[in-house]
Formats: structure tokens, sequence, C-alpha cells
């Protein structure tokens, strides 16, 4: 269960990362008050977690689905570039997360 808590606390992650893009520097109420509670619900989530998951594996796998997630999302939804490097730099923190599961700290 603490797996499954990460991985959609690392989906919040990128949804407030993309909240506070689209707050404007916290102008616009709406995309600043999702910003709010996406972030309290991401580290709720992860701080959960990390009651049964050990920390460097835990945050590695948020930070990583986080990070992964929003650069995909701000390319589909802001336009932002795309280029060979950053599919290339998403597949290695994909792979890193990966590792990270199969490198058996969170077993």
């Amino acid at each position: 269960m603490a797996w499954a808590v990460l991985i959609v606390s690392g989906l919040l992650e990128a949804g407030w990362a993309l909240s506070l893009k689209a707050s404007d520097g916290f102008s616009r109420l709406w995309p600043s008050v999702s910003f709010g509670v996406l972030a309290i619900l991401s580290f709720a989530g992860l701080s959960w977690a990390l009651r049964s998951l050990p920390v460097g594996v835990a945050y590695g796998v948020w930070v990583g689905i986080g990070a992964s997630a929003t650069a995909i999302l701000a390319i589909v939804l802001f336009g932002e570039s795309v280029s060979v490097l950053k599919i290339v730099s998403l597949v290695l923190i994909v792979a890193g997360v990966v590792g990270l599961n199969l490198s058996g700290g969170g077993h």
C-alpha cells in the first residue's frame, strides 16, 4: 500500500508544480489554491509512505515520478520544447526510479 500512496503522491507533485506555473506567481486564485491543496496532499502521502519505506528510495522515487510527469505534462500542456536530449534524460530518470526499486531498499 505504501508504494501505491507514494506513486500517487509523485503524480500529485507534478500537479502542484504545474499549478505553480499556472498561478503566474500566485497572481491567479484557483491555480494558487490548487497548488496549495496538491502540495499538502503530495507531502502528506510522501510522509505516510516514509513510515514503512526507506527514505532514500522513497524520496528518489517520489522526485523521479514528479519530475518525469511534470516534464511530460509541460510539453503537452504548455508547449515546452522537445529534444532528443530531453527524452533521453527522462528515460534516465525512469531508469533511476526502477533501479532504486530493484535495489531491494523498499522490500
